[in-house]
C-alpha cells in the first residue's frame, strides 16, 4: 500500500507524484556543485567528502520515496538525512570548534540526545533540532568571533525556515493548490544542504591555511 502523505500524490502508480520526485534532482545538482567548491580548496577532509556522498544519498532516497512510496522507501529517503545531520555536527566540531577527531565525533551522540529532547517539546516532522542547531552554530560562530561564518549560518537558517514551513503546510493546502509545497521543499532544502557544505569546506580551507576568518575581529 502507496503512503499518501502528500497533495500531489493521487494514486499508487509510480507516477503519482512526478513533481515531487523530478525536484529531487535539485539534491543531485546541489551534490555537484557541493563537489566542484570542494575541489577548488586546498584540502578535502573526508567528513567533507561524505557529506557530498549523503547529499547525493538524500536525492535518490527521496526519488525512491516520492515513487515507489512504500515504508522501506520511506526508510531509504530518511536515513542518509538522519547520517547528514550527524556527519555536519561532527565537521562542526572539528573545522569550527577546533576539537580533535576523536572529541569531535562525540558531537554525534551528542545530537541524537538533542535531537530526542527537542523533538519531544516541538513537533516539526523531526527537523525543529536542525533548525534550532543552526542557530546554536551560528552563535558558537559568533562566539568565537567568527562573525562572517555566524551571518552565513544565520541565514542559512532563515532559508531552512522557509523551507520547513513548505515541507509543513503542503497538506494544509490541498483544497486550493492540488500541487501542494512540497516540492518547494525539495528545492530550498537542496540549496540549504549545498550552503552548509560550502561554509564547512571554507572553514576547513581558511583552518588549515591558518588565513583567520572572515569577518573576524582582532583585540
Amino acid at each position: 500500500m502507496p503512503v499518501d502523505a502528500y497533495c500531489e500524490r493521487t494514486g499508487p502508480d509510480f507516477w503519482s507524484e512526478p513533481v515531487n520526485a523530478l525536484t529531487n534532482v535539485a539534491f543531485l545538482i546541489a551534490a555537484v556543485l557541493a563537489y566542484r567548491h570542494l575541489l577548488r580548496q586546498s584540502t578535502r577532509p573526508p567528513t567533507l567528502v561524505a557529506l557530498v556522498v549523503l547529499l547525493t544519498a538524500i536525492g535518490v532516497g527521496s526519488f525512491t520515496f516520492h515513487t515507489v512510496a512504500t515504508r522501506w522507501a520511506a526508510t531509504l529517503d530518511t536515513t542518509p538525512i538522519l547520517l547528514f545531520m550527524l556527519a555536519y555536527v561532527v565537521a562542526f566540531a572539528r573545522h569550527f570548534m577546533g576539537a580533535p577527531w576523536r572529541w569531535a565525533w562525540v558531537a554525534a551522540p551528542v545530537f541524537v540526545v538533542f535531537s530526542i529532547g527537542v523533538n519531544a517539546l516541538v513537533d516539526l516532522g523531526g527537523y525543529a533540532p536542525a533548525l534550532l542547531g543552526l542557530l546554536i552554530m551560528s552563535g558558537i560562530a559568533a562566539f568565537r568571533r567568527m562573525y562572517g561564518y555566524a551571518r552565513a549560518y544565520l541565514g542559512i537558517a532563515g532559508l531552512f525556515a522557509v523551507s520547513l514551513t513548505l515541507r509543513t503546510i503542503d497538506e494544509s493546502v490541498c483544497g486550493w493548490l492540488p500541487l501542494g509545497t512540497h516540492f518547494l521543499w525539495h528545492v530550498l532544502n537542496a540549496t540549504v544542504l549545498y550552503l552548509v557544505i560550502r561554509v564547512a569546506a571554507d572553514r576547513s580551507a581558511n583552518q588549515v591555511a591558518g588565513i583567520g576568518y572572515p569577518g573576524h575581529t582582532r583585540r
